[in-house]
């Protein structure tokens, strides 16, 4: 233990992983590849910068002094200018075309992009990873039964793997987002000061062409298809409020998925994974809470007011930049990842282990069934000569009394009782316990999952065998 505060996403919630990429180490030697990738661009493009130059830099990146740094810092009272010193002191032959013809924002814009990137990269593979692991599920589950609910009311049957599509069909959303956001984000290139290219253009004496194919080298090896078109010394902040918005939907998504399992842990249907020697209450010893799951609800109501931060940044941006942005970017991005990373890990433990409980499902079907199977029962009272409105009427007479039974008196339903007891329903008991079978309830269920997986899963998967089997390990 420290005697400083520690972020608990580092101490208890978010991988290793994750967390390099918002490091120190990750973020400053992405500097130094920037300034490398500009080095050998200028250089290739006619500069007078030698192969040894960037040689160099390049033997250097992952030597960082950061004492160097922190103590220039304290002197100058600028980030990047420090770690433009530390950098020549470890390479004194390059030290005067470090950071050539660039502003601030070329590494620091830049890193973030490539932040973003490879962060939003592990959140892909982690959600790809859930999705195949509640397929699988669905498609075991399938056929199984469940009450269905409006306004948390039991309506009709469902199936326990239709169920399981809802919370996939959602996931499968917010991938289609996140690939867009990766598809689409470009890097900010080499813009200058105000977003002009006017260093740039007194470096190549305005040979436009040259500046183009400087941007054009930089984005290539850094991986990436292009630079943004036009920007002020920024690139848009509305890029990080798109998608940190991309990370909210994901949190959106985890909060139905963990509530939905809360209430079916409370019903006693479903439950998430219990270890052996787990403690679910310090004074009560038989709870088992469903404390994975509260903490995926706790989670994602972070990161969904999180979202706001960069809206507001993007919203109050002056002109070609204005500095309110940093301190709050650097907290709100970083987090918004870490929490969804976090997400992620406890809902791949989660859907590795998702235990059913078929029996309890079944009791609570039969409670209700009666009551949803009474259209059934005058339908086939009909068809041997009844009257449907008299039908109907004594119906809803010994709902009332039935309802009055189990919720007044605690009694079990006793609506087909009452049905078999009535000479005008025409019915035996062997014709009502036909009709009372869960799976006549479930109407196309079954097909749908099939159907949704094969025809919307399955191909997302196949495309992604490569990510697949993600595993997480979650600390408490």
């Amino acid at each position: 233990m420290t005697n400083t505060y520690e972020s608990p996403f580092c101490t208890r919630y978010a991988s290793k992983e994750m967390q390099f990429v918002f490091s120190a180490d990750k973020k400053f030697t992405t500097w130094r590849k920037l300034w490398v990738a500009l080095a050998r661009a200028e250089m290739k493009l006619g500069l007078p910068i030698t192969k040894e130059q960037v040689e160099q830099l390049e033997k250097n990146i992952d030597n960082i002094d950061y004492e160097t740094a922190k103590k220039r810092e304290k002197e100058c009272r600028h980030d990047v200018m420090s770690h433009v010193y530390a950098y020549g002191v470890a390479c004194p032959d390059a030290k005067g075309i470090i950071h050539l013809g660039a502003t601030s924002c070329y590494v620091g814009d830049n890193t973030d992009i490539i932040i973003m990137r490879d962060a939003m990269q592990i959140v892909y593979k982690k959600l790809i990873t859930v999705i195949s692991q509640l397929s699988k599920f669905a498609a075991e589950y399938k056929d199984m039964p469940a009450l269905a609910y409006t306004h948390l009311q039991p309506a009709q049957l469902t199936t326990v793997g239709k169920r399981a599509t809802l919370w996939i069909n959602e996931l499968l959303m917010d991938l289609n987002e996140l690939q867009y956001r990766l598809d689409n984000l470009r890097l900010l290139g080499s813009k200058g000061t105000t977003g002009t290219q006017a260093s740039f253009m007194e470096l190549f004496e305005g040979d436009t062409k040259k500046i183009k194919k400087l941007e054009s080298m930089i984005a290539q090896e850094m991986g990436f298809d292009g630079v943004v078109p036009v920007s002020g010394q920024t690139y848009s902040r509305k890029i990080d409020s798109q998608i940190l918005s991309t990370l909210g939907g994901i949190a959106q998504s985890a909060s139905k998925f963990s509530n939905d399992m809360r209430l079916l842990q409370s019903f006693k249907e479903m439950e998430e994974p219990f270890e052996k020697g787990q403690i679910g209450s310090s004074a009560m010893a038989y709870k088992r809470n469903p404390m994975r799951c509260e903490r995926i609800t706790s989670l994602a109501r972070y990161v969904m007011i999180d979202t706001l931060n960069p809206a507001f940044t993007a919203g109050t941006q002056w002109f070609e930049r204005t500095l309110d942005d940093s301190a709050n970017k650097r907290v709100s991005v970083a987090e918004g990842f870490l929490a969804v990373d976090a997400i992620l890990n406890i809902m791949i433990n989660v859907t590795s282990g998702l235990v059913v409980y078929p029996k309890m499902i079944r009791q609570r079907i039969m409670r209700e069934l009666p009551f949803m199977a009474t259209e059934n029962i005058m339908m086939d009272a009909v068809k041997k000569g009844g009257d449907r409105q008299a039908l109907h009427e004594k119906i809803r007479e010994y709902s009332m009394i039935a309802g009055k039974h189990v919720k007044e008196d605690g009694l079990e339903n006793d609506l087909c009782d009452m049905i078999i007891n009535d000479r005008m329903f025409m019915i035996s008991k062997e014709e009502i316990d036909a009709i009372l079978k869960p799976e006549n309830f479930t109407g196309r269920s079954s097909q749908q999952v099939e159907e949704f997986i094969k025809e919307c899963v399955a191909p997302v998967l196949d495309a992604n065998k490569d990510k697949l089997n993600e595993t997480a390990e979650i600390n408490v």
